[in-house]
């Protein structure tokens, strides 16, 4: 059975890392390699990832943020698949599974991803749907057999949860570390997937819990002016046309940008890991 890599960042917020990791414990059979990358926690958290066997830990002083920590964690992965799992997500049975299933179904898809409540509304699920806690499971078994298989290709992923194959990192290369601390890194990411000939998939029958801003919140860091400055980066970077303000608030369609870049330029378009080359030639 492949290895997964699972690489998730902690920054505080102790008791929704420890919430998440039961979970991921509970209801995962699949080999996995925990790769934890801790932007300054002072709560405990760092004694309870010392405390768990295997688990490789990469400790930054300050805040690097969520792209930089993420490629600090991936540089360290060994595994077939890279996993990146938010500290604030809480898992169902079967969904690593059928993350499997669905980035197996077609060879042209790069990355797949969940659905889940609190997120972007490509892959959120209705409200009138949101489980209560104590109801997780039996929701994610009732709609694993209701839409077995069942997905569409997608303009974007939130990186809430991503499953991708390692190759993807030769392929486009890591997270752009412009986008710091956080939010519209993983766009960037999807968006550069795309451009280099792969696609994206929301597989529908798996869901998993997204208490979503939970760093911010633990951190009491301030969620919307973090996203308005990475809105900014965003819209300099890909000439979207849109406001920082506009973007933010009414969205944009990635597939606008996606459509202007035809071939994958690695000068361009490739984001090196710290001690990735950039490769030579056209990915299409």
């Amino acid at each position: 059975m492949p290895l997964t890599s699972v690489v998730m960042l902690t920054r505080n917020g102790l008791d929704m890392t420890r919430r998440c990791v039961e979970s991921v414990l509970s209801h995962t059979t699949e080999p996995l390699e925990w790769i934890v990358v801790d932007n300054g926690s002072t709560d405990g958290t760092l004694e309870y990832w010392r405390s768990m066997a295997g688990v490789k830990l990469i400790l930054n002083e300050e805040n690097k943020g969520f792209a930089a920590g993420t490629n600090q964690g991936m540089l360290e992965a060994t595994g077939d698949y890279i996993l990146l799992l938010n500290n604030d997500t809480v898992v169902t049975p079967n969904w690593l599974s059928g993350l499997y299933a669905a980035l197996l179904r077609d060879s042209n898809i790069g990355i797949v991803g969940p659905v889940s409540n609190n997120v972007a509304p490509i892959q959120r699920i209705p409200v009138t749907e949101w489980p209560a806690s104590e109801n997780l499971n039996a929701y994610a078994l009732q709609r694993q057999q209701d839409l077995a298989g069942s997905g569409f290709y997608s303009h974007k992923l939130i990186g809430f949860c991503m499953l991708f194959h390692r190759s993807l990192l030769d392929r486009i290369g890591g997270f752009d570390e412009r986008f710091f601390p956080g939010n519209y890194e993983d766009d960037d990411f999807s968006i550069r997937t795309r451009i280099s000939g792969k696609r994206l998939w929301v597989a529908q029958d798996i869901f998993i819990h997204h208490e979503g801003q939970g760093t911010f919140t633990s951190n009491r860091m301030d969620y919307k002016r973090s996203s308005l400055a990475s809105a900014e980066k965003f819209r300099a970077k890909w000439s979207t046309g849109l406001s920082a303000c506009e973007m933010d608030c009414r969205g944009y369609n990635p597939s606008d940008i996606v459509d202007r870049e035809p071939f994958f330029i690695p000068e361009k378009h490739f984001i090196p890991l710290k001690s990735s080359p950039v490769p030579s030639g056209s990915h299409q």
